[in-house]
């Protein structure tokens, strides 16, 4: 008897229909066939299906029996197979007699007892649920939670495949769950605030410029001058998240695995911090079946770079396209997939190899030739595409011991979230968001500047030998100002203040 079950595979972030067809019955030696490009994981199924069925009180097939997964040319992985392909085979032996089986998508792993347990991509699945028309999707709990945030499909929650059978033939009522809720980042407690930062006036300005236009930042200073404390609580200030950014940033967590259930259920733009040892794959994504990187999973939020001169410089130079595009191609035997990656870079770096340079309390021992070669290690490509560099100074022990809180992230959002409001009107009906993703028609016709200007950002150009992508920033950073100071059209101070955040170009840190 054949039986078809409807599940999904992962492809990049989205989720396609993949048909789980079981023919039980068939001549020939009892075993079970499993086709249709099957990794490791989903070949693997038939003995966890077959052990939670007899767990369940239920039998497997007794003659030769055929699973496809369609269609053929599809590579299959992860355990999402296990409870459609026990539902069909309880199908095909009569074992479960219901009309019902492919009115739903279906996914989840079985656990030898018959227990569900969570898979990946949960929320595309739900996607691709409500686009199909299907009357629900059957999840695992954790996996079920997930997907109840997209709106217009009923999610069921399955904890075990028992569960599943009765649900389908009526004895068991399940209400699918309601829609999941957010907490604001900003009402977690114990959350990171910019109260907790002393001193630092001008780096905390540059910082709300910076997320003001969802610009690059580069911070340079000395240990301990508080480069990564601020760095980390950049988020806090950052404008919650549309629903469907955040939608999309969940499917990329999703894709990769992570899920958000618990204390983690924050209606949060990411923070991703990966080490300086990270891979060329592990930052842009890929492997042998692609998935996303550190730079998807920082979509729409933050990516952190610390010690920056540290990474390797393919892995380095792999960010230059993404940064510009907003997103990431990658191609593979198991296929291309197109990533989204628009994510706002923070970097920092000490000025030198020991890190003492300018430092008012410690000596530097570095030649000018180290020092040019730690500082060589990043591209000059890489540093254009950095929209401010920041100076980060050392700490006094007045500022440490200060007992005055600074200005806590609260006022800094609400001044960031009015500076963005801004943006959003004036690029309203376009795919531009935020400055410092104008493009070049964009810049022309909005940071427009009289001659006088002109002529102050020529000799900048001309003094400090910047290119022609720096120009650029340059004129993006100032609108940004100017957005913040309520200003129509960009002014003198504006830009100064715009040029003053190239430090790299001006090759003084101090």
């Amino acid at each position: 008897m054949l039986a078809t079950a409807l599940s999904a595979a992962l492809q990049g972030i989205d989720a396609v229909p993949v048909q789980v067809e079981v023919n039980t019955g068939e001549a020939g030696e009892p075993k079970l066939i499993l086709v249709g490009l099957p990794d490791a994981t989903v070949k693997e199924s038939d003995d966890r299906v077959f052990s939670a069925l007899a767990n369940s009180g239920l039998h497997p097939p007794r003659t030769r029996t055929t699973i496809n997964l369609a269609p053929g040319d599809l590579r299959k992985e992860g355990p999402f197979y296990d409870l459609p392909i026990a539902l069909g085979i309880l199908v095909a032996t009569d074992q479960l007699t219901t009309d019902r089986l492919g009115d739903y998508l279906i996914a989840g792993e079985l656990g030898l007892s018959g227990a569900t347990r969570p898979v990946r991509g949960a929320l595309a699945m739900a996607v691709l649920a409500r686009k199909l028309g299907k009357r629900g999707v059957m999840l695992p709990a954790v996996s079920a939670e997930e997907a109840a945030l997209v709106a217009g499909v009923p999610v069921y929650r399955i904890n075990s495949l028992d569960e599943a059978v009765r649900y389908l033939t009526g004895q068991l009522a399940l209400q699918p769950l309601p829609r999941a809720a957010l907490a604001p980042a900003a009402a977690v407690e114990g959350a990171p605030d910019f109260s907790e930062i002393k001193g630092q006036q001008a780096v905390r300005r540059a910082v709300e410029v910076a997320v003001a236009g969802n610009h690059n930042l580069l911070l340079v200073g000395p240990p301990g001058s508080g480069k990564s404390m601020v760095a980390k609580r950049i988020p806090t200030i950052m404008p919650e998240p549309q629903m469907e950014e955040f939608l999309e940033m969940l499917a990329i967590h999703s894709a990769a695995g992570h899920t958000l259930h618990g204390e983690l259920r924050t209606f949060a733009r990411p923070f991703r911090a990966p080490h300086h040892t990270i891979s060329d794959v592990g930052l842009i994504g890929g492997g042998a079946i692609p998935g996303p990187g550190e730079i998807s999973l920082a979509h729409h939020g933050v990516l952190f770079l610390d010690e920056l001169p540290e990474f390797k410089r393919s892995a380095l130079e792999v960010l230059r396209q993404p940064m510009e595009d907003n997103q990431v191609s990658i191609s593979r035997s198991a296929g291309k997939i197109t990533l989204p990656s628009s994510f706002m870079l923070v970097a920092a770096m000490n000025p030198c190899p020991c890190g003492y340079l300018g430092a008012p309390k410690h000596e530097c021992r570095c030649s000018p030739s180290q020092i040019q070669r730690y500082r060589a290690r990043i591209s000059g490509p890489l540093i254009d595409r950095i929209d401010l560099h920041v100076e980060a100074p050392s700490l006094s022990v007045g500022d440490l011991r200060s007992a005055q809180p600074g200005e806590s992230s609260g006022p800094i959002r609400e001044r960031v979230r009015q500076a963005r409001a801004v943006q959003q009107r004036r690029f309203a009906g376009t795919s531009t968001h935020t400055n410092a993703r104008m493009t070049q028609a964009q810049i022309r016709q909005y940071c427009a500047h009289d001659r006088a200007l002109g002529d102050l950002l020529e000799q900048a150009m001309l003094q400090l030998a910047l290119s022609a992508r720096a120009y650029d920033r340059i004129l993006k950073v100032s609108r940004t100002i100017a957005d913040l100071a309520g200003a129509e059209n960009i002014a003198a101070q504006h830009m100064l203040e715009a040029i003053q955040y190239r430090s790299l170009d001006r090759n003084v840190f101090y």
